[in-house]
């Protein structure tokens, strides 16, 4: 099984001019550093996104997202249009009482994937989806004849 980096980046531009950053390039890796360096310190009671992990071996892509003190009925996953929908919530306790936080999180998924045969499992407090792939997709070993 081998990790898969993921990022919420839509591509990376390459360097202009000989391999030289212009300043607008500069600026915007400077600010997708600090905005995924200290995405982290966002306080969890804001909700919004969860960091996922992906992973693959050689018949299935899994998704792994951790989601602490959420309850096995608050988790809805979707598959939408070649992406993996995933949404959660969970109360928390406030000075007023009691707030529901909402998370979600949608990660685009390969076109190998058979949707029909998707499976999701919750437990202490990890989801993980399997995503496996269809037949055709998969790699054939081609026998070599002498004639």
């Amino acid at each position: 099984m081998r990790l898969i980096k993921y990022t919420n980046r839509s591509a990376l531009q390459a360097p202009r001019f000989g391999g030289r950053l212009g300043a607008q390039d500069l600026e915007n890796e400077i600010d997708w550093l600090f905005g995924t360096a200290l995405g982290g310190f966002v306080p969890p009671a804001l909700g919004g996104q969860f960091p996922v992990d992906l992973y693959e071996d050689k018949d299935n892509t899994y998704v792994r997202a951790e989601l602490p003190g959420v309850e096995r009925e608050a988790i809805s996953v979707e598959m939408v249009e070649g992406s993996l929908s995933i949404q959660a919530s969970r109360k928390e306790k406030t000075a007023d009482g009691e707030s529901s936080v909402s998370f979600n999180r949608l990660v685009s998924i390969p076109d190998e994937v058979d949707a029909g045969k998707v499976t999701a499992s919750y437990e202490n407090g990890i989801l993980t989806v399997s995503l496996p792939r269809r037949e055709e997709s998969k790699p054939k070993k081609i026998n070599v004849s002498v004639n």
